[in-house]
């Protein structure tokens, strides 16, 4: 068994946090992947640099100055602040763009109806799962990032949701896999203020209800959507939950 696990912009932001995590996350057993996005820190260094944050759905815009950017902040001072911290913790890590090795590659979206720019979409051929399988072989732990690659010198930046979406249903041609979503929440909140408000179990008819009212809204769209479509392609669990409860058996649980 294979585990994905992802952690956004909020943990990676928060230094307790994220020591707390990569604590747990060198505890998991097994083999495992980890992918991480780093919003915040990427619209910050934006701010100092001038350069505009557009978000369009939860979805970064990333013209040619931010493509830099995200660039420099992802797949470089997040990225490897991780990758040591996990060395610290035990943790035998890789730090990874798409471009690394090979490891994935994706498609420059099409300009309409939105014109994201330097944005990328990953289908599961595009996961180099024999790569990736030989690192976790010889003991090393894969730590992606969200910048991608389409394969002819162009860099893409990818949703961070969405790359542990395709790197776990690419892996699950391999050997079994379950992805796990990890944030700043217990899991799915019918109010965000309210922890004890979790949402354990969502499928398909309570996820449209969910969205018809409001209560799914933002960031958590592309997460869920991802989730669904990560079970559609073989994937054999997915969970939300708090970045502190990776080692416990809590949070949202996406199905069929």
């Amino acid at each position: 068994m294979i585990t994905v696990v992802k952690i956004g912009g909020n943990v990676v932001d928060n230094p307790e946090a994220l020591d707390r995590f990569v604590s747990d996350f060198a505890a998991l057993p097994g083999k495992k992947i980890l992918v991480h996005g780093g919003g915040k820190e990427a619209t910050r260094l934006s701010a100092r640099l001038g350069i505009e944050t557009v978000m369009i759905d939860g979805r970064r815009v990333t013209d040619a100055a931010t493509i830099d950017v995200v660039t420099m902040v992802y797949a470089g001072l997040i990225n490897k602040r991780i990758v040591s911290k996990l060395q610290a913790a035990g943790c035998n890590a890789i730090g990874l763009s798409g471009a690394d090795g090979n490891a994935v590659t994706a498609t420059r979206r099409p300009a309409a109806p939105v014109d994201y720019g330097f944005v990328g979409d990953i289908a599961p051929a595009g996961v180099n799962s024999p790569f990736i399988s030989s690192l976790m072989e010889g003991g090393i732990v894969p730590v992606f990032c969200a910048v991608m690659h389409n394969g002819e010198g162009m860099l893409l930046n990818c949703n961070a949701d969405s790359v542990a979406s395709a790197v776990a249903i690419g892996m699950s041609a391999v050997e079994p896999v379950r992805l796990v979503y990890c944030f700043e929440k217990t899991g799915v909140l019918r109010d965000v203020d309210d922890p004890s408000s979790l949402i354990s179990h969502i499928n398909p008819e309570i996820y449209a209800g969910l969205r018809a009212e409001g209560i799914v809204n933002k960031g958590m769209i592309p997460k869920i959507d991802n989730a669904f479509a990560a079970i559609d392609a073989g994937v054999e669990s997915v969970t939300i939950k708090h970045s502190d409860n990776l080692l416990r058996d809590t949070g949202t649980t996406i199905t069929k």
